[in-house]
């Protein structure tokens, strides 16, 4: 049986914060389990916080703004590779870790003060694999951790929770060469089975509960990969267009 338990009653996450401390006060973590946590809190842990008033924008941010705050557009421009599509004030970036996203991952929601913004940690996977470590060390529990984050998807109408850091976990689940009920060869079916932890993790999360981590227990995810895995490689990509020349 798979369950998913909220962790409940976390305060809200400050810089420097032990996040794995306090995740183990308030959860029973048993060997086999996955930990989602959101890319949030990680961030505000990690200090991952801009203030807009120590920002001053460029004149592309203000052209990007269309009556928006140009200080945020700003900030989405310092944390993009480059842009991939914009229709002011909306920008879909990709991030300096391949992610291709709505504003490169900004958000201004669920901010620690007004007027700032978070952005994604430097490197959700060394996160995710910090709070591995730590929590074993706590808890003595070999368990698995997903750093996650909303992401929308062409042609879909809303968002769903993806993996975009982990540890201990198997990114994707391969079934070349397996056969259906039918006989039938599977020939091209990779399941995204961090992305299926992390949606399904995001039933009892929300973006207005306040509930920044929940445990997945009962799925056999255990295994070696990095969030990057997920990622699709430039020369499978039909969607993305081509790099900018030099």
């Amino acid at each position: 049986m798979i369950t998913i338990e909220p962790v409940e009653g976390l305060p809200e996450i400050r810089e420097g914060d032990d996040l794995a401390a306090l995740i183990a006060e308030r959860a029973e973590l048993r060997d086999g389990d996955v930990l989602v946590i959101a890319q949030k809190a990680v961030s505000k842990a990690e200090g991952r916080v801009v203030r807009l008033a120590e920002i001053e924008p460029s004149a592309e941010a203000g052209e990007l703004a269309a009556g928006e705050d140009p200080r945020r557009l700003e900030v989405i421009l310092r944390e993009s590779r480059r842009l991939v599509r914009t229709r002011p004030p909306l920008v879909i970036a990709e991030t300096r870790h391949g992610f291709v996203c709505a504003s490169a991952g900004v958000d201004s929601s669920n901010g620690p003060e007004p007027d700032t913004v978070v952005l994604l940690p430097e490197d959700p996977d060394a996160s995710a694999a910090r709070l591995r470590e730590r929590l074993r060390e706590l808890t003595g529990a070999e368990i698995g951790v997903i750093v996650s984050d909303s992401f929308g998807r062409p042609w879909r109408q809303g968002t769903t929770d993806v993996a975009i850091g982990l540890a201990g976990v198997q990114p994707l689940v391969d079934l070349t060469g397996e056969r259906d009920p039918a006989g039938y060869e599977l020939h091209a079916t990779v399941i995204a089975l961090a992305d299926e932890l992390a949606s399904a993790a995001e039933l009892v999360l929300g973006k207005t509960r306040g509930i920044p981590a929940a445990v997945i227990r009962g799925v056999d995810a255990a295994g070696e990969g990095t969030a990057q895995d997920l990622v699709m490689p430039r020369e499978r990509d039909l969607f993305r267009g081509e790099e900018p020349g030099p």
